[in-house]
């Protein structure tokens, strides 16, 4: 390869690592903006540890578990410390298209996104020590277990049905979004809702987040983080295949938004800021998993469909009793596995035999991650208390688990 097409690949990879690590500050804006400001300091610094201990337990053993070498049976081994190949910094190194540690650390910001998906469904109410302890068997074992069935040559890479071969996942709607979305959901069913999310009926109460402004920043951060997300998973710097995946995932964004402002304004006759911005999530991750494979038009539907599942996945969460303060759940699962099942509906592998394989592939990942989320989770309930008292939750995490005040100047000027 020549030596040019192979720096400018690496480079491109770089930058995409880069966009994908900004991502973390946009899912802090966005969590802390939709929560109260009395929980801001504890939001900020699970998302902190999510990256600090994600970013190193990936190096400890993840990336060798999530990329084996030759795949060897439902879980590959565990291979402590990681280790450059002698071909790592070479363009014989996966095909030229980045050397083996920006390999690792573009994995790495991917690993950490599972956890911060959790975050967001469990905020205000979870305590800080079990959510820490979730998060390090969860991003250090969870996640590149379910990874390497896919991306490092496990069973869903040779899954096969008719004429169908193989899984088909590009960018993670399953093999993030939703191994995520399944660890949020069986989290928020063990912790039950805030204390007044529900009323005496039964009817779910609005809880106003504090701050719609930091919200919609979160937002836009991640949309420009997902062209790290979606055009780094091309994998090179291929100018025909990165420009169309930075196009699908721009138009399914943006007919995500529409589609659920409009869904929300004909269901609650209002303009929901909050539906809109979800709904451009559910845009992106319904194209995650096609994105490569897409014309623009399909994305468009893609997206359009999803924001309309947005709208009706959080109206089905509050039917349900359960709360999720983000709407993470109907973002990163539902939007996940809609998104992961286009892939048989639209694009270039659509077919009935391929749509069965990603509808195998879902429950696969359902499976394994609702029965360990649930074995974790319900172990961490048990032998040290999931949630925190009556009192520190009204009161508002920052002052019981951190001793600190996210605005002090602000409060102490209103007395």
């Amino acid at each position: 390869m020549d030596a040019g097409l192979f720096t400018a690949n690496n480079v491109w990879m770089m930058v995409c690592t880069a966009l994908v690590f900004f991502m973390h500050l946009g899912f802090s804006f966005l969590e802390i903006g939709l929560t109260r400001q009395k929980n801001t300091v504890n939001i900020l610094f699970k998302n902190v540890f999510i990256i600090c201990v994600g970013l190193l337990l990936y190096y400890a053993f993840g990336f060798n578990l999530m990329y084996p070498g030759d795949f060897n049976g439902f879980i590959a081994g565990i291979n402590p410390g990681i280790a450059a190949p002698e071909n790592g910094m070479t363009p014989e190194y996966a095909d030229g298209g980045y050397t083996w540690w920006t390999d690792f650390l573009f994995q790495g910001m991917f690993a950490a996104t599972a956890a911060t998906i959790v975050s967001g469904a469990v905020a205000e109410r979870v305590k800080l020590g079990g959510f820490m302890i979730f998060t390090v068997l969860y991003v250090g074992f969870i996640y590149p277990i379910v990874g390497s069935w896919q991306w490092g040559g496990g069973f869903l890479s040779t899954l096969s049905f008719g004429e169908a071969e193989g899984f088909y996942d590009f960018a993670g709607s399953t093999l993030v979004h939703s191994v995520g979305g399944w660890g949020a959901l069986i989290a928020i069913y063990l912790l039950g809702a805030r204390i007044g999310k529900f009323g005496e009926d039964g009817k779910p109460k609005a809880i106003p987040g504090h701050n719609l402004p930091l919200a919609a920043a979160g937002v836009l951060i991640l949309w420009l983080g997902w062209f790290g997300f979606n055009g780094g998973s091309v994998l090179s710097a291929d100018p025909a295949t990165t420009s169309l995946v930075l196009v699908t995932t721009s138009l399914a964004a943006a007919a995500g938004g529409v589609s659920a402002f409009i869904t929300s304004f004909v269901a609650y006759k209002n303009f929901d800021l909050t539906m809109f911005l979800n709904g451009i999530l559910g845009g992106l991750v319904g194209i995650t998993a096609g994105a490569d494979q897409m014309s623009p038009n399909e994305a468009v539907i893609i997206g359009l469909l999803a924001g309309i599942i947005i709208v009706a996945g959080v109206a089905l969460i509050d039917r349900l009793k359960l709360d999720d303060p983000v709407g993470a759940v109907a973002v990163h699962l539902i939007c996940g596995i809609w998104g992961t099942l286009a892939v048989g509906i639209f694009g270039q592998l659509a077919g009935f035999d391929q749509f069965l394989v990603q509808l195998a592939g879902v429950g696969a990942v359902a499976a394994f991650c609702s029965l360990t989320a649930f074995i974790i989770l319900f172990t961490i309930k048990k032998v040290s208390g999931l949630r925190v008292s009556e009192k520190e939750e009204l009161q508002g995490l920052d002052i019981h688990e951190h001793g600190m005040d996210a605005y002090a100047d602000f409060r102490m000027n209103q007395h």
